[in-house]
C-alpha cells in the first residue's frame, strides 16, 4: 500500500500552511491555516474494508510545567508521550483520497466536533486535554489539527501521517474517542499500514 501526503515528504518540515501555529518574533508563535494536507493512497490489499488515519507526534513533554514559559528550555532528554493530531477510521474502502482543506481549514476556537464526515467518523485529538485550562481555547477537537510544538523545546518533533487497512468495515467507536482507543480497537485487524515522517518545530534557534 503506497500513501502519499501531497506538499508533506518523509524527514523534511511541515509547511506551514498544515500547521496550528507559526512562529511569530514578537510573541513566539501565531496562528497559522491550520489545513488538512491531501492524503492519497494506493493498492491496498485484498480483503480491505476499511482505512484509518492517524497523526501521531511522539515528542510532546511528558511533564507540561515548563511549556512555552519565558526563561525556560525543555531539555531533550524529558520523558516524551504521544499526541494524536489526526484521529480518523472507518474510511470506506472505495475512498483513495481525503483533498487539502476537506476536514480542516483554519484553527476553531473550542473545537470542531468529533464524528460522522464524508470520509468516516473523527474521533478527538490530543489539543482537547491540552487547551483545557485555556478559557478561550478550550473544548472539544474533532479531526485534524496540525503542530503546534512548544517553542522553547530543543526537540524538533516528528509527525507521522499512518494510515492503516483493515479487515472489517467499523471499528464500533463512537463519542470522544481517543488515538489510544482506536489503535487497541484495531488490533489484530491491520492488512497493511504505509507511513510518513515530517518535521516541525517553532523555537527559532532549531529552524
Amino acid at each position: 500500500m503506497r500513501l502519499t501526503v501531497k506538499g508533506i515528504e518523509e524527514g523534511k518540515p511541515i509547511p506551514a500552511i498544515f500547521a496550528f501555529a507559526i512562529p511569530d518574533p514578537e510573541q513566539h508563535m501565531r496562528l497559522s491555516e491550520n489545513r488538512n494536507p491531501e492524503v492519497r493512497w494506493l493498492d491496498a490489499p485484498q480483503g480491505t474494508q476499511s482505512f484509518v488515519m492517524l497523526v501521531t507526534d511522539p515528542d510532546v513533554p511528558g511533564v507540561a510545567d515548563d511549556v512555552n514559559q519565558e526563561g525556560k528550555t525543555l531539555p531533550a532528554d524529558l520523558p516524551r508521550v504521544d499526541f494524536y493530531h489526526w484521529v480518523l477510521v472507518d474510511i470506506p474502502a472505495d475512498v483513495n483520497l481525503i483533498e487539502e482543506g476537506e476536514l480542516a481549514d483554519g484553527v476553531v476556537p473550542k473545537g470542531k466536533p468529533p464524528g460522522q464526515t464524508a470520509k468516516g467518523i473523527s474521533g478527538i485529538n490530543g489539543y482537547t486535554g491540552f487547551l483545557a485550562g485555556d478559557p478561550d481555547m478550550a473544548g472539544v477537537y474533532g479531526g485534524y489539527d496540525g503542530p503546534c510544538p512548544p517553542w522553547n523545546d530543543e526537540v524538533i518533533h516528528r509527525y507521522t501521517f499512518a494510515l492503516f487497512a483493515l479487515d472489517i468495515a467499523t471499528l464500533g467507536l463512537s463519542g470522544e474517542f481517543t488515538g489510544e482507543q482506536v489503535r487497541e480497537a484495531m488490533n489484530g485487524h491491520v492488512l497493511a499500514e504505509s507511513s510518513i515522517t515530517a518535521t516541525y518545530t517553532l523555537n527559532p534557534d532549531l529552524r
